[in-house]
């Protein structure tokens, strides 16, 4: 995803890591760099496994409030390699008009295809319905958020180009200074983000429960807050802003802030709300909100300087360098921020010090498969994730929003629940091991992660991609 998108080309090319192509004068096919591919499939399986196999395993699932479990880690992930892609790919652009076209258009399409697959009108694949009521559609998502990210970092790659000095001194810090304008835009972004979550003052607030499958719908409640700087569930600038420009009908119905013990005995499963839940237990919240999108510029300008060191510094060595100190320095950061409740970290809020641990660990994650594929050329164990990095945008929309499955379910017998995905799960997976936590795990790596990754080698094969 972000590219969420796949080459043109119908043959696997591999960016000359020792010399990359960075001439803005002989237009050449794009050139892919397999590191990166397999970091995009990676993060596309990681959604696949932990959307339909986190209900069973929540340790895998989003964190209820404060914390950083495996899945708070993907969107993070996709917006670093946003970054990376967006410093590969302008590159290739000479013409800053043409340049900027190309970033609205795909600017477009994300927030396109982010309406239409999250706005509530698929539903969920077992339900077969469509449709969704206009006064309760969701406008944010996934997609919308990386739209936001990335139509500002690559404006600000274009249109800073005249900034940069053509030849970069030896110094380890000279790439920052080459472009300051990257860390101007992330210190405005910080700055902005720390007044509203601090200096926004959040008051009493009520909603009436609207989504249909709740045993609470139609019910009203009152949250009372009145202060400013919480950063709890209740009372957060995030939540506030959202409410007052979205409209909390088109907010995400099942944060996951439901599943926290303060709403439920189950937790960290989800399950029936306690007798003494809090009445914002039973509110909608939008993990992909205004706020929190305008920090998560963060981890694609992060990205983006990734992208720069891969293009500016010659040599394995030399990256790395660069690369693994800053990775280890984010991370260390953010887990001294967290610990000492400095700043949370925390997904839904977006906080700093969750863009350092999850930038952080991006950078560790990629210098890894830097190391392992473009420098120590084992790639081959890797070609599942790399097939579906280089088709992210088919296999995110097919498996981790569920169309596929929800085509398939469409074909049933006799009753809906009967069908070739429900008798595979069953009979093949929970069956065979009595268990269904085994089961559905085992299922989502092999017919859904490992399925997908024979697919998208096979469109591989025939140069198909669905490119945005």
């Amino acid at each position: 995803m972000a590219e969420i998108k796949a080459d043109t080309t119908t043959h696997h090319h591999h960016l000359n890591l020792s010399e990359p192509d960075i001439s803005d004068h002989k237009p050449s096919k794009p050139k892919r760099v397999a590191s990166l591919d397999i970091f995009r499939g990676l993060t596309v399986s990681l959604m696949i496994l932990v959307d339909d196999a986190g209900g069973e395993w929540p340790v895998i699932g989003h964190a209820p409030w404060n914390g950083c479990n495996l899945a708070d880690f993907v969107m993070p992930f996709f917006l670093f390699i946003v970054g990376m892609a967006i410093a590969l790919s302008l590159k290739r652009i000479p013409d800053q008009l043409l340049a900027v076209k190309r970033v609205i258009l795909r600017t477009l399409k994300l927030l396109f295809w982010g309406v239409l697959l999250q706005g509530g009108f698929l539903h969920d694949p077992d339900k077969l319905t469509y449709g969704v009521d206009m006064k309760e559609i969701r406008w944010c998502g996934i997609l919308q958020r990386i739209a936001l990210a990335y139509l500002v970092v690559a404006l600000i790659e274009i249109f800073s180009r005249g900034a940069q000095t053509k030849n970069m001194a030896p110094s380890r810090f000279s790439i920052f200074k080459l472009y300051y304008w990257h860390w101007l835009a992330a210190a405005c972004v910080l700055t902005i983000y720390f007044a509203v979550i601090y200096g926004t003052y959040v008051p009493d607030w009520q909603f009436t429960v609207l989504y249909r499958e709740s045993i609470d719908y139609g019910k009203s409640f009152t949250v009372a807050c009145g202060v400013r700087g919480k950063l709890d569930p209740p009372c957060n600038a995030v939540g506030y802003i959202d409410r007052e420009v979205l409209g909390i009908n088109h907010m995400y119905p099942r944060p996951a802030w439901k599943r926290s013990k303060a709403c439920t005995e189950n937790s960290p499963y989800a399950g029936p709300f306690r007798h003494d839940a809090p009445s914002w237990c039973h509110a909608p919240f939008e993990p992909e909100g205004i706020v929190s999108s305008i920090s998560a510029i963060l981890s694609t300008i992060i990205g983006v300087h990734f992208g720069h060191v891969l293009i500016q510094m010659k040599g394995h060595p030399a990256r790395l360098k660069h690369w693994i100190p800053v990775g280890c320095a984010l991370l260390v950061l953010g887990i001294i921020l967290h610990f000492t409740h400095a700043i949370p970290s925390n997904k839904q809020l977006y906080t700093f010090s969750y863009v350092c641990i999850t930038s952080g660990a991006a950078a560790l994650v990629y210098s890894a498969f830097y190391i392992l594929v473009d420098i120590w050329g084992i790639k081959y164990l890797f070609l599942p994730l790399e097939w579906i990095g280089m088709n992210a945008m088919l296999v995110y929309v097919m498996a981790a929003e569920g169309i596929f499955a929800g085509f398939i379910n469409g074909w049933y017998y006799e009753d809906p629940h009967n069908t070739l995905i429900y008798w595979i799960q069953k009979h093949i997976f929970v069956g065979v091991w009595h268990s269904r936590r085994v089961g559905i795990l085992l299922y989502v790596l092999f017919a859904e992660i490992l399925f997908w990754g024979i697919v998208a080698g096979i469109l591989h094969r025939l140069g198909i991609y669905w490119k945005l």
